[in-house]
């Protein structure tokens, strides 16, 4: 089984594509500012016959899911699979709630497959599992690669260095921190966030899990105020920016 992720341009999100010997698909969709060019980017990897067997989404948020319907039509119509919770509104092209407005962008609708907690997506050498991670939406959802012990996230942990915000719509703080706890448990080898690199190594994902649980922690016992130095996030912001700076890449052992 193989796993390749297409870096998100602007803002769209990180696209993950997995192939195995019993067929493809791919984690996430980006903003439909770049679709198109998606779509070049997973022909390139998989060939020009390529094929989808389904589309997987972490969220209904528009970095994540804006293009899904043109990938979903540009591949034969694979079938595009999003919690229960997200369903509504990616099949309303409800601009408001996945945030495509904040983009200044529609949100194409799509008629969507819902995915459970648990539910397993058979690749023939590997699978991938979903599994249920509320805190910055109700409807967010991470996938496991079990074989390569690596996490596909969405706005759960948005990038390395930058927490995820919990003050949107559906957003829980404690529920957050209970996600990313259960994402430690696994002791995943590898992190692919919602931008930004990967994070690689059991060590530095131990690490970066750690700044963040404790970051989030430390805002729950403020009543879920965040530090003052921290300033208002931008209007397209699925996370908080840290001051002074978090360190995005590992730091070199001395």
């Amino acid at each position: 089984m193989r796993v390749m992720r297409l870096p998100g341009i602007h803002h769209d999100s990180n696209v993950v594509v997995v192939t195995g010997s019993a067929g493809s698909l791919m984690i996430n969709a980006g903003t439909s500012w770049y679709q198109s060019l998606q779509v070049e980017r997973v022909k390139g990897l998989l060939g020009d016959e390529a094929t989808l067997d389904r589309i997987l989404l972490t969220s209904k948020r528009y970095p994540c899911s804006g293009g899904a319907k043109h990938l979903s039509e540009m591949f034969a119509n694979c079938p595009v699979h999003v919690h229960e919770e997200g369903q509504a509104a990616l099949e309303t092209g409800d601009f408001f709630s996945t945030w495509a407005s904040r983009f200044d962008s529609d949100m194409p609708p799509i008629g969507t497959e819902p995915c459970a907690s648990g539910e397993v997506f058979a690749l023939g050498d590997g699978e991938v599992e979903a599994i249920h991670l509320p805190g910055c939406s109700a409807d967010e959802i991470g996938y496991w690669i079990k074989d390569q012990s690596m996490m596909v996230l969405g706005c759960t942990l948005p990038r390395g260095d930058r927490p995820a915000r919990w003050d949107l719509p559906g957003g829980c703080l404690p529920d957050l921190i209970d996600s990313l706890e259960r994402i430690k448990k696994r002791q995943p080898s590898a992190i692919v966030p919602m931008q930004g690199p990967a994070i690689k190594g059991k060590r530095h994902v131990k690490d970066v899990l750690e700044m963040h649980l404790k970051f989030l922690r430390e805002c729950l016992e403020r009543d879920g105020a965040t530090p003052k130095s921290w300033g208002r996030p931008a209007q397209t912001a699925l996370w908080y920016t840290s001051h002074p700076p978090w360190p995005l890449e590992e730091k070199e052992a001395v």
